[in-house]
């Protein structure tokens, strides 16, 4: 069974009507009980802490990005670390308690492995389901697709005209 392509953009439309109806909603739940000042308060309290902690959890992963160039290795969780710190910055420019609160778990060194694990996870079981990772044809890995040429396990002489049959030969 084959994933419609559509489906991350209805997300996307889905959360863009919602989150916003979301965070206006909250707002005004916590403006009503504790009042609008301590409400402001919090959210500007909130913008400072984050803005610090975007200075700090960014220049730790620019740090650790480039010692990781340096010694010749493949920056693969500093670069989702990038990634994490530069969402949960502009989450944490958005107003709103709901987007602080994810903004914050992806800026904290504390808490932002969980959702360097579950992006992770995602990514890898999309790329697998794409057959990026086997060179196999998109779908589920080893699943055979109707209508789709298979490739035949029995040795011989290749069908395909980009392969040339021959022997090597030592001189």
């Amino acid at each position: 069974m084959r994933v419609r392509r559509g489906w991350p953009m209805a997300l996307l439309l889905v959360l863009l009507v919602t989150l916003p109806t979301l965070e206006v909603w909250l707002l005004l739940q916590v403006g009503h009980r504790i009042g609008i000042w301590p409400t402001l308060a919090i959210l500007v309290v909130e913008a400072l802490v984050g803005g610090w902690l975007i200075r700090r959890e960014g220049h730790r992963t620019w740090q650790a990005l480039v010692s990781a160039f340096r010694t010749g290795r493949l920056p693969t969780g500093e670069l989702a670390d990038a990634a994490l710190v530069l969402v949960g910055g502009v989450l944490l420019l958005l107003p709103g308690f709901l987007t602080d609160i994810v903004g914050f778990l992806f800026l904290l060194p504390l808490t932002r492995p969980l959702p360097r694990a579950a992006a992770a996870f995602f990514i890898a079981r999309r790329v697998n389901r794409s057959g990026l990772a086997t060179g196999q044809p998109p779908g589920r890995v080893g699943e055979v697709i109707p209508g789709e040429a298979v490739a035949d396990p029995a040795p011989g002489p290749s069908t395909d005209p980009r392969v040339i049959s021959g022997e090597v030969a030592d001189r």
